[in-house]
């Protein structure tokens, strides 16, 4: 269950990376049209173009960086400190998840799959943490 918790962050990493060289690449070249971008109800474009993109004073993809990083960092260690941290990222999560999907009406990919991982390590890291 740890490697899995390893794993885990290292996508959770490499998707928000991804998340920032769509907006920046978006910014840069209004043109381009991610691989996430399926049509109007379903684009991670619009996810991370949004006003909610930047919440609580900087974009979300840098709690995502911190998040994840230490969720890898922890992974070799300190396991058990991962649920605590967890917690307000699981929050998180399902208020990011009412904001695209209530508000914004759209179905973001990426967003869904690193939805699924923030809800895997909360639950994965409760069960070690009461192991």
């Amino acid at each position: 269950m740890v490697w899995g918790i390893t794993i885990l962050s290292t996508l959770g990493l490499a998707l928000t990376f991804y998340a920032i060289y769509v907006r920046n690449k978006k910014t840069d070249f209004p043109d381009y049209k991610p691989l996430c971008d399926i049509n109007r109800k379903i684009s991670c474009t619009k996810a991370f173009m949004s006003d909610y993109y930047e919440l609580f004073l900087f974009p979300n993809t840098i709690y995502g960086l911190i998040y994840y990083g230490l969720c890898f960092i922890l992974s070799f260690s300190r396991v058990n400190y991962i649920f605590y941290i967890s917690i307000p990222a699981t929050i998180f999560t399902f208020y990011l998840a009412y904001l695209s999907y209530h508000k914004q009406k759209n179905f973001c990919i990426v967003c869904a799959i690193i939805y699924l991982i923030n809800i895997y390590l909360v639950t994965a890291s409760y069960i070690i943490e009461i192991m």
